[in-house]
């Protein structure tokens, strides 16, 4: 059975940093791209930050030089480092894992944690 739970979210003041996590488990986790996605009230969810299997990483908008996506595969886990926080990164953040084997795609994902950023 495969999991990805998601932990780290919270209330902050704008400006401030918080640090998620997501733990993995049932999947060959070093085979799998990571993602870090997020979803404010009555908006789509959009992506955040990427991490793939080999290392590199991507970052989106208002994300660049200011987040920052790692993993440990030791741990199984991935996370975002959040740093100056603003009201509008508050939304529910979901951790993603999406591998392709030939035409086939393995694709998950967690079940989110709040982040609220106060102004």
């Amino acid at each position: 059975q495969v999991q990805l739970v998601e932990s780290g979210g919270g209330l902050v003041q704008a400006g401030g940093s918080l640090r998620l996590s997501c733990a993995a488990s049932g999947i060959a986790f070093r085979t799998y791209d990571m993602g870090w996605y997020r979803q404010a009230p009555g908006k789509q969810r959009e992506l955040v930050a990427v991490i793939n299997s080999v290392g590199s990483t991507y970052y989106v908008g208002s994300a660049k030089g200011r987040f920052t996506v790692s993993r440990d595969n030791a741990k199984n886990t991935t996370y975002l480092q959040m740093n100056s926080l603003k009201p509008e990164d508050t939304a529910v953040y979901y951790c993603n894992a999406v591998r392709t084997v030939l035409a086939y795609k393995y694709d998950y994902w967690g079940q989110g944690t709040q982040v609220t950023v106060s102004s």
